[in-house]
């Protein structure tokens, strides 16, 4: 007698991403940086896209929010999507950079307090209330793991803290928008590993509120604190997909296996 078939356990079904990017090329007066890239982000994940300088990295990032748009002589194609919405046709690009936050390689302070450097975006917006205010900068404080080192002199100089201290003020001042996606890169390019450590522990907090895109130069931080890498090369992506298969003896590419491990890059 035939033991009965186990039927198959059912497959979950898989959340739509948050990001979806398709076919995207970028060039800089004919040469291109970008070459028809397609690759999807999830939602409330960290996805790490690692790679030698000059492969398209920040450029990516700056298609995300439109920054790109800044640069002289950039032309992009190729579609964007978050949430399903095309980004190029978005009524407000600013609503967009309020939903996608950018944080800079180095420390970009604004000659302002501490307070108000956090504080600037949310009155642009026309956060009146000052308790309220005062309770969104203190949040955004905590959440980049500043506030005890600075609850006590909000009104000085932002630009008198340390580098390490400057660039979670940067973290702190893209929060205040209350993104919903957090774009980071090479964040800890200036600052000491144990700052960059307890970034790292903040960014671990967030991603639960948040879906974060994080451009790094340590591919040992793309392995502690991303779900999925993508490995881009000279404008192309060599591999995307689960780090831990990324960083494993047998990624789909020889090339990827190299760059991890130091051989070269």
């Amino acid at each position: 007698m035939l033991a009965p078939s186990v039927p198959p356990p059912p497959v979950r079904p898989r959340h739509p991403p948050k990001i979806q990017v398709r076919d995207l090329r970028l060039s800089y007066g004919g040469q291109e940086a970008i070459r028809g890239i397609s690759f999807d982000v999830d939602r409330n994940d960290v996805f790490a896209i690692i790679g030698p300088a000059q492969s398209g990295k920040s450029s990516l990032l700056k298609c995300l929010n439109r920054t790109i748009e800044l640069v002289p002589g950039a032309k992009q194609s190729g579609t964007i999507t978050i949430d399903g919405l095309n980004v190029d046709e978005l009524p407000s690009v600013y609503n967009l950079r309020r939903r996608v936050g950018m944080v800079a390689p180095l420390p970009v302070g604004l000659p302002l307090s501490i307070f108000d450097n956090v504080a600037f975006a949310p009155r642009a917006a026309g956060f009146k209330d000052k308790h309220e205010l005062a309770a969104l900068v203190e949040q955004c404080l905590r959440q980049a793991a500043l506030w005890d080192e600075v609850k006590d002199r909000l009104h000085t100089l932002g630009t008198k803290l340390s580098g390490g201290q400057q660039q979670r003020l940067t973290i702190a001042r893209a929060l205040s928008h209350e993104p919903e996606i957090l774009c980071l890169d090479e964040f800890s390019i200036a600052i000491d590993p144990v700052t960059t450590m307890r970034i790292e522990d903040v960014l671990k907090e967030l991603k639960q509120r948040m879906t974060i895109v994080l451009v790094t130069n340590l591919v040992q931080q793309a392995r502690r604190l991303a779900s999925r890498t993508m490995f881009l090369w000279n404008g192309e992506i060599v591999e995307e997909g689960p780090t831990d298969v990324l960083f494993s003896d047998e990624p789909q590419s020889r090339k990827t296996y190299d760059y991890v491990n130091g051989i070269f890059g």
